[in-house]
């Protein structure tokens, strides 16, 4: 036998023998697979079916394309019968009744921005006196303090001078008007003297306004004549009654009219400042009744009426702020304080109540489990927004629907088991799809 015929005799050989290895590779691989598919084991050590746990008890993913508030599909957990007698699960119809009547919101008391005066002197100088402590009573046109102005004494100098130049030339004016009835004066003389008389004027009524803009009164500026002692001290007076509540002026300090002096509050009315939320806008306007209550006083309710709404939402509070006003003619509200303020609604809404005792707070979101009405044990864990609270009952803006049941007692126990089986929401991409770079979750896989 030659070369080539044993080279023709070897190759089937080598054929069947690569096919027979690819088929012990499958087998075997077929083998290890399904060793490797894991068994969840109880407490006691013995198996049980995937997805349940040691009391009785199983996650699900949700049926169909369920999703919370948040845009996140919801997390199911199924429990035994046994295990929902156990938890003393108890569960409540979601009703719907009329909500909305009163809105309380947190307010902080402020001062009438209309009855506020910040006190400036009218002239520069040196404070001298000052005769008003810090929270004192005042009276309109008291005098608060007083202060020591060359600038004033220059005014008041120079009116004088102008009334004294005023009156001579009044005279000479007469004197001249005689001559020219005999004859002895000419009438150019006698209009020149008219022109300087209107001039002379003009400086006089200059000259005693400067003084009163410098706060000088009427009185006082006809006092004022030659041969009389002129004053440079001026007295500073309160421009409304209220309450000193700053001050700043001491003796010895130089001020002009720029400086801040005093601050006096009309404290008879005030300003209460609440934050309304979005979704309350919709319950309040100008003019709406409101009461106000405080920690100090809880027994007084203070009727007040909203007077302004702020167009401007905060954008880190979401909220805006309405002005209630308050009398306050006994001075009992102080500036700084917190109120409680109660509005009624512009008008009456439907909304949905569950059992306080139902609502949860999950991984900073407020959720509530509704009974599966297609399979029983099985809970569905949603997101809610919820509203006022009255009573055992709280109000759901949204997230529940009429018909809905959720489970009011033993709430508690189907929150610790989901996070006991570390459920957690998928985040659902835009495809519909586990969002890229994440893992599948629990609601993704049977435990």
């Amino acid at each position: 036998m030659n070369a080539d015929s044993r080279v023709t005799l070897r190759l089937p050989v080598v054929i069947a023998g690569a096919v027979a290895l690819l088929a012990l590779g499958a087998a075997i691989a077929y083998v290890v697979t399904h060793s490797a598919m894991p068994t969840t084991i109880g407490t006691a050590g013995t198996p049980r079916a995937p997805g349940r746990t040691a009391d009785g008890s199983s996650a699900q993913p949700p049926a169909g394309p369920r999703t919370s508030e948040g845009g996140l599909p919801d997390v199911s957990v199924t429990l035994t019968p046994e295990a929902i007698e156990r938890a003393g699960i108890r569960l409540a119809l979601v009703t719907v009744g009329t909500g909305g009547s009163i809105l309380r919101l947190p307010g902080v008391i402020e001062a009438n921005a209309y009855k506020q005066v910040v006190v400036t002197p009218l002239v520069a100088g040196r404070v001298t006196r000052v005769r008003v402590e810090l929270g004192q009573s005042v009276r309109r046109g008291q005098e608060i303090a007083e202060i020591f102005s060359p600038e004033l004494s220059e005014a008041e100098t120079r009116y004088v001078s102008a009334r004294a130049e005023l009156d001579a030339h009044e005279r000479e004016l007469q004197r001249t008007e005689k001559l020219v009835e005999i004859g002895a004066a000419s009438r150019q003389e006698l209009e020149r003297l008219h022109a300087e008389h209107t001039s002379k004027l003009t400086g006089l009524e200059s000259a005693r306004s400067r003084l009163e803009l410098l706060g000088l009164s009427t009185s006082a500026i006809d006092s004022l004549a030659p041969g009389k002692d002129v004053g440079a001290v001026t007295a500073v007076s309160a421009p409304i009654s209220g309450i000193v509540t700053e001050r700043m002026a001491n003796p010895g300090v130089n001020v002009d009219a720029t400086t801040k002096m005093f601050t006096i509050v009309d404290l008879s009315t005030v300003w209460v400042v609440a934050d309304v939320y979005e979704k309350d806008f919709a319950r309040v306007r100008v003019g709406s009744t409101a009461s106000v209550t405080t920690k100090a006083y809880p027994d007084v309710v203070l009727p007040g009426r909203v007077s302004y709404i702020d167009p401007q939402v905060s954008p880190t509070t979401r909220t805006a702020q309405a002005r209630i006003d308050v009398a306050n003619p006994s001075a009992q509200l102080r500036l700084g304080m917190f109120a409680d303020v109660s509005i009624e609604g512009a008008g009456h809404i439907s909304v949905a109540r569950i059992p306080r005792t139902a609502v949860q707070n999950v991984d900073n979101r407020t959720v509530v489990y509704l009974a599966d009405p297609d399979q029983a044990g099985r809970f569905i864990e949603r997101e809610v927004h919820l509203g006022d609270s009255s009573g055992s009952d709280v109000e759901v803006v949204s997230g529940l629907e009429r018909g809905d049941t959720v489970v009011s007692d033993g709430s508690f126990f189907v929150r610790a088991e989901r996070e006991r089986l570390g459920l957690r929401p998928a985040r659902v991409s835009q495809l519909g799809g586990t969002a890229a770079g994440q893992a599948p979750s629990a609601t993704d896989r049977q435990l």
